[in-house]
C-alpha cells in the first residue's frame, strides 16, 4: 500500500456507492471542502521532526440510512513540509522534504436537528498516506519512502441549510494517524553518517468549510 494510487481512492468510493444503495438509504449529501490543516511535532530528546501547518481540500459522499444519520466516505489532501532539528543531523531546523498527506475515512455523522441549522458530530476509520517528495539532500542522504497507516478520525460542525437541496457546512476535525513519522532521516558529512528515526502516535487537528448538496 505504499503507492496508493487515484483509482484506488475511486474504488472505495465506487463500493461505499454501491453498498448505500442496497440499503435504506433517504437521501445522499456530497460535501467539497477547503480549510486550514494544524502540523504536528514528535520530540525525541532535544530534537523534533514536525510537519508544517498547511491548507487542505477535501470531499466527503455522505447516505442518509435512518433519520438524521448518515454514512460516509471522505477523501482529504494536505499538502506541506516534512522539518527536521537534529543535533547530528540539521542543528537549525532545516526542510527535509515536501509531504503530501491523503486521509481516506469511512464513518458515520449523526445530526442533532432536522430543522435548517443542523449542528453533527461524526467519526470515522480509515487511512493515512505520507507521501514526500522533493527531498532535501542536503539535509538527507537518500529518498524517502511513502508509508500508510491506519487513521481515525472525530469531525464537529454544523450544516446551514439555505434550501432543502443547498447547504453551508462549517466544521472542525481531529485526525489522528496511529503511527506517523516512521521515516529513517539519515545524514551527515565526511564520512560520517548519523540517523534519526522516529514514530508516535499524534492528533492533527484543522477546520474547513464548503457547500452542502443534498437530494
Amino acid at each position: 500500500m505504499k503507492h496508493f494510487k487515484l483509482t484506488n481512492i475511486v474504488l472505495v468510493f465506487f463500493l461505499a456507492f454501491l453498498m448505500a444503495s442496497n440499503g435504506y438509504s433517504q437521501s445522499i449529501e456530497i460535501t467539497p471542502s477547503y480549510g486550514y490543516q494544524f502540523g504536528t511535532k514528535l520530540n525525541y530528546g532535544p530534537n523534533y521532526l514536525k510537519m508544517k501547518d498547511s491548507d487542505q481540500f477535501g470531499v466527503t459522499l455522505g447516505y442518509e440510512t435512518y433519520d438524521d444519520m448518515m454514512i460516509e466516505v471522505s477523501y482529504i489532501h494536505q499538502g506541506t513540509e516534512l522539518r527536521i532539528r537534529d543535533n547530528q543531523i540539521a542543528p537549525i531546523e532545516s526542510r527535509v522534504s515536501d509531504l503530501a498527506v491523503d486521509w481516506i475515512q469511512i464513518g458515520s455523522t449523526r445530526y442533532f436537528t432536522n430543522d435548517n441549522i443542523k449542528p453533527f458530530f461524526g467519526a470515522g476509520l480509515g487511512v493515512a498516506i505520507f507521501s514526500p517528495k522533493n527531498e532535501n539532500y542536503d539535509v538527507v542522504n537518500r529518498a524517502l519512502n511513502s508509508s500508510t497507516e491506519f487513521a481515525f478520525s472525530f469531525k464537529t460542525g454544523v450544516n446551514i441549510m439555505f434550501s432543502e437541496h443547498v447547504g453551508l457546512n462549517l466544521q472542525g476535525n481531529l485526525m489522528f494517524p496511529v503511527q506517523w513519522g516512521g521515516f529513517y532521516v539519515s545524514g551527515g558529512s565526511g564520512g560520517v553518517s548519523s540517523g534519526a528515526s522516529v514514530s508516535s502516535t499524534t492528533i492533527i487537528g484543522g477546520f474547513s468549510g464548503g457547500l452542502v448538496f443534498r437530494n
